[in-house]
């Protein structure tokens, strides 16, 4: 589907691609993964054309259409969330109407969001319809960047399974281990400007990858060996005529060897949360809480207690009140009624998933840092920084040109330079490429204070968390154990809600009949407006086929060849759109 040859691609003295190669074949499910800054998103504008390249060849494979899911700012227009997810088609028919409006209530979308225009949704939903309509297309290939990074848990694992089942081939970056080794086959890492595949998943890469690096300083250090040994014997020979014709030889071989290059080592973030004063048992008790926005009801009644050293993931389908019952823990904002009592030498911390009013645009990035543990040392800040990716000169950088990468290490930064002993993370994760969120899992495990987070990356649920908050309607239900140990639990709970549910009774059944008898009309009833409609359209365009046919039957058109030539365009024109509207009339009929 996709040859990239010898590819060639730099900024300024940056060189991001010398000589990479890849083939992407149909069916194809590559995750593409990277530092920040090696290329990743880059690479995927060089394959849309968006990008010139400097050197080497893309080949397209005639006719593949490519979908693009960029990873911020999805283009808004004036048309409505369903529009939207059917804007590759003029005239879509009921099967494609509802295949549509059944994913969009996939990514979370409800019947009543269908009428809603973009320009009314915030960026995270019209992402999300943007991702719709790439769905509902299927294009041959699909390019993701950070699909997930908009999604609650919920609509992540609906994505996941609905891509494991995707028809056409899937190039995508994503940050999120699981969601990778759910969707992916295998990996093209970014390394040393080349395009490195591993048919594996991301442990498995992980392994491969370092298993390589081993038998390279392996074979580095013998042929250092060897070299330092070939001169030694020339500087200890070099003098004597009995040895000259070997040390020459030696001298010959020596100019020949190829030296290995040890390829630098990749910076990595290396986080350590200094360990917290010790909090009592009880950290905090929430007691009969009642919490709205305006009309909104959001807890009434709420009970919840949270005990030193849990480390909590807050779940449950977007809008439910996850963020809500962690600013309510942190009193970030206020209760309507009820009482919120912290234990004995409880310090928060609070980390946002939006970073409005978290972090002063015009600040540079050590300006930032100063403003907490404001006892810390110009040294001791940059040191901190420095570990976080922000060495020497980057710490006077403005906060307003960061990347959304390093805005999240900022703000991890920052928690670390005041160290609390309760930590609440809403999507800690999101904008942090793979190796910064492996470091940021170390950490927390090692964290011995107490953790409450919000996250939709799956692997960071369960490699941190030893409680899971299930929160849906108000209602929250505290389970032991990790994610992976929620989702069986969850399973088992609907198993028996399921069996133990009462069989629908007459006026039910006749009620849903009813129900489904009326869509059923309904949409024979659009289905016959349709079909007048082609009909009409299908008679017009007869029409005017003989009124060409006429006009070619005029002796005197042939002294115009110009006209000639126009006149025929039209006429295949017109049978072609025969042809198609003859083709819909029949699947109109047919009532497909």
């Amino acid at each position: 589907m996709i040859s990239v040859r010898g590819l060639k691609k730099s900024f300024g003295e940056q060189v991001l691609y010398d000589g990479a190669e890849l083939q992407l074949n149909a069916g194809d499910r590559y995750a593409l993964v990277g530092p920040n800054g090696a290329g990743k998103t880059t690479l995927f504008k060089m394959l849309l054309g968006e990008e010139e390249l400097e050197g080497g060849s893309i080949e397209w494979k005639r006719g593949a259409k490519a979908g693009y899911l960029p990873q911020e700012n999805a283009p808004i227009g004036p048309e409505t969330v369903l529009e939207t997810a059917l804007a590759h088609r003029s005239d879509p028919d009921g099967r494609e109407t509802a295949k549509a409006k059944k994913i969009l209530m996939g990514l979370g979308f409800q019947v009543k969001d269908f009428d809603r225009h973009l320009s009314e949704l915030s960026g995270g939903w019209a992402m999300r319809a943007a991702l719709g309509r790439l769905l509902v297309e299927e294009p041959e290939l699909l390019l993701l960047d950070e699909p997930t990074n908009h999604l609650d848990l919920v609509t992540l694992l609906w994505l996941q399974e609905y891509l494991q089942g995707y028809p056409g081939a899937i190039l995508m970056i994503s940050h999120d281990r699981a969601f990778i080794d759910n969707v992916c086959s295998a990996i093209v890492a970014v390394e040393e400007k080349r395009l490195k595949i591993y048919r594996t998943n991301y442990d498995g890469f992980l392994a491969e990858r370092e298993a390589a690096r081993e038998r390279l300083m392996s074979a580095w250090k013998q042929q250092q060996d060897e070299i330092e040994a070939m001169k030694e014997f020339i500087m200890r020979n070099r003098a004597r005529v009995s040895t000259a014709s070997r040390v020459q030889s030696v001298m010959k071989k020596l100019e020949k060897i190829e030296e290995i290059v040890l390829p630098p080592s990749s910076k990595t973030v290396s986080i350590s949360f200094p360990q917290p004063g010790r909090t009592g048992t009880t950290v905090l008790k929430l007691k009969n809480v009642f919490k709205s926005y305006g009309p909104t009801k959001v807890y009434e009644g709420l009970d919840f207690e949270l005990e030193r050293g849990w480390k909590m993931a807050f779940v449950g389908p977007n809008g439910a009140g996850k963020s809500t019952l962690l600013k309510v823990i942190g009193e970030i904002i206020p209760i309507d009624s009820g009482e919120r009592v912290l234990g004995h030498n409880v310090k928060v911390g609070y980390f946002s998933q939006h970073r409005a009013g978290q972090l002063e645009p015009k600040h540079t990035v050590l300006q930032e840092a100063m403003k907490v543990g404001r006892t810390n040392g110009d040294l001791f800040t940059r040191t901190v920084l420095g570990t976080f990716l922000f060495p020497g000169d980057t710490v006077h950088k403005k906060v307003e040109v960061l990347s959304g990468g390093e805005k999240s290490r900022l703000q991890l930064a920052k928690l670390l330079l005041d160290p609390p002993n309760v930590l609440l993370l809403d999507e800690p994760t999101t904008h942090l490429d793979l190796t910064s969120v492996e470091a940021l899992v170390g950490a927390l495990k090692k964290f011995e204070g107490t953790i409450c987070a919000i996250s939709h990356d799956v692997y960071f649920l369960n490699a941190v968390a030893d409680h899971v908050v299930h929160v849906v309607q108000g209602k929250v239900t505290v389970f032991p154990g990790n994610f992976d140990y929620f989702l069986r639990r969850q399973a088992q709970l609907d198993a028996e809600a399921a069996k133990n549910r009462p069989e629908p009774t007459a006026a039910q059944k006749a009620e849903t009949e009813a129900e489904n008898l009326y869509e059923a009309s309904k949409e024979a009833r659009r289905r016959a407006k349709s079909l007048e409609k082609a009909a009409a359209e299908l008679e017009r365009l007869h029409a005017e086929l003989e009124r060409i046919a006429h006009e070619m039957s005029d002796p005197g058109l042939y002294e115009d060849f110009e006209r000639v030539t126009k006149v025929g365009e039209e006429m295949e024109a017109v049978q072609a759109a025969i042809q198609l509207k003859e083709e819909e009339v029949r699947r109109l009929s047919a009532g497909s």
